[in-house]
């Protein structure tokens, strides 16, 4: 644990304990209204966490580092509250707030993970981060990710490999893989993470949570580390889909930083939070897109979870159109996504930027290095190879518009709301294995939004005591979130599929 912070922690008075296992961001409100906890007692119990649990006992290993000024914030936080004991609280007062380390946040390092970028001090906050202090978040610690968030098991030259703390021999998905796991092991009780093709809902997934990529344009990516800005976007990891939409309310908005978000700017409600109906279900139509199921018998569990989910969710008034319309979520991969071409240039660009004490300046300086994670160096070269190809690349960002009409042309057809299907085919991958069949490819190669939620779990076994998460994902037309925050929370509320896993259920 930090010096600062535990010296800090071990002075609070003693109080009764609050259990910030599956805690929300309305149980705490609650909480320190009544005056039965602080925010710095609160921020003590996670850091208390972390330590017995990410950097001891089981090693979850999520935690990249701890913002040093967290507990001075949280003090500043009780001070707040008791001098405007009536003042409502602001959205995000006093929440511990865990951030991919590829966002920056002001006075601590944004390395996405890697050697390379060691020395890359932000002196300002992403947009988002702004946000969500001046709602009143605590930022607590960065993330582990997988390096420069180009892969799926959140492995990194600077942390080395994150546990899925479900299965501790199973990765936590990725590339935003180490918020996932520690929002999952309530080191935290938020998360921020990134999304090129599936970063954000494969780690939802993999470790039962929900998690949200948003539209492109309603959340601005300015102070982010990119990967190919066509694809990349930032959005909320959490527990719950009430607090997922608390979340969206701060982050989304226009930043003249992120000129897209000019695009999402018409699109805002009054509150995401109006759209949480226990009844949101009553008469959705949803279309089943069965390519994005497997059919062998590794794809097995994933299909059993998912079949009792649907049905869960048809009790509910829904109606399920079963559509086979042949879209292949590998072909897409293949041959519509576009940040492989986008990669060198978005990412030297930012680097160019960074301040004198990072050693590199381009892609190319990091290739030279040669001290990246191996799993990130076959991405490294193919972007060098890839980034002057402007036919082929025209040609990706034209794929991807035809994918969005044909999407919007199936979904009008068939008279649907959404679609649904299993985040991934088959389960989370072991480590040392590559994730394979994720199907977040759909929502990445069009900017369309997407939400992934708990639906349940493979059969336990002695690895996985639990069994193994089983994500369920819902996609809707641009700027939906409202409504798929309704049937997100419906279903959520019907299955009650989130269970703490039993590796980090005590600290």
């Amino acid at each position: 644990m930090d010096a600062a912070l535990k010296s800090t922690a071990s002075a609070q008075p003693d109080r009764a304990q609050f259990d910030v296992t599956d805690a929300t961001v309305s149980a705490i409100h609650a909480a320190l209204r009544s005056g039965t906890l602080t925010v710095q007692q609160l921020v003590h119990g996670y850091v208390d966490r972390i330590s017995a649990l990410d950097r001891d006992g089981p090693r979850i290993n999520s935690i990249l580092a701890l913002n040093p000024h967290a507990l001075t914030e949280a003090a500043l936080a009780d001070a707040w509250l008791a001098a405007k004991p009536t003042y409502p609280l602001p959205p995000l007062f006093g929440v511990p707030v865990l951030v991919k380390d590829n966002i920056e946040c002001a006075g601590m390092e944004a390395t996405a993970g890697s050697v390379c970028l060691k020395g890359n001090l932000a002196t300002d906050d992403a947009f988002v981060v702004r946000r969500l202090r001046e709602a009143g978040a605590i930022v607590l610690a960065k993330t582990n990710l997988h390096e420069l968030a180009s892969g799926g098991e959140t492995v990194s030259s600077i942390q080395g490999q994150t546990l899925n703390p479900y299965d501790l021999t199973r990765t936590p998905g990725g590339s935003s893989g180490g918020t996932a796991a520690g929002i999952a092991a309530n080191f935290g009780l938020l998360g921020v993470g990134t999304d090129g093709i599936n970063s954000i809902r494969s780690p939802a997934s993999a470790n039962n949570l929900v998690g949200l990529r948003p539209s492109m344009g309603l959340i601005s990516r300015a102070g982010l580390i990119p990967c190919g800005l066509t694809q990349d976007t930032i959005g909320p990891i959490t527990r719950t889909v009430a607090d997922a939409a608390v979340m969206l309310d701060v982050m989304a908005g226009h930043d003249s930083a992120d000129p897209i978000t000019s695009q999402g700017a018409s699109h805002l409600p009054t509150s995401y939070t109006q759209a949480l109906d226990a009844d949101g279900l009553n008469g959705a139509r949803i279309g089943v897109l069965r390519s994005f199921f497997g059919s062998a018998d590794v794809h097995a569990p994933v299909n059993d979870v998912m079949r009792q989910a649907l049905a869960v969710i048809e009790a509910q008034g829904a109606a399920l159109i079963d559509i086979d319309d042949p879209i292949d979520p590998d072909v897409l991969i293949a041959e519509v996504l576009a940040h492989h071409y986008e990669m060198q240039r978005d990412l030297d660009a930012y680097l160019a930027r960074c301040p004198s004490t990072v050693a590199v300046r381009s892609m190319a300086d990091i290739i030279a290095h040669g001290n990246a994670h191996p799993s990130v160096a076959g991405t490294l070269k193919t972007a060098v190879a890839l980034a002057h190809d402007e036919a082929a690349y025209r040609e990706r960002l034209q794929r991807q518009e035809a994918l969005r009409q044909r999407l919007l042309g199936l979904m009008a057809a068939h008279r649907l709301d959404a679609l649904v299907y299993p985040h991934q085919r088959r389960l989370v991958a072991r480590i040392g294995e590559p994730q394979s069949e994720r199907n977040g490819v759909l929502a990445s190669a069009t900017g369309f939004p997407a939400i992934v939620i708990p639906a349940g779990f493979s059969s336990p076994d002695d690895d996985a005591p639990l069994g193994v998460p089983v994500g369920l994902e819902l996609f809707g037309r641009p700027f939906s979130e409202p409504m798929l925050l309704r049937f997100a929370y419906a279903a959520e509320q019907a299955l009650q599929a989130r269970r703490p896993p039993r590796a980090t259920v005590a600290a």
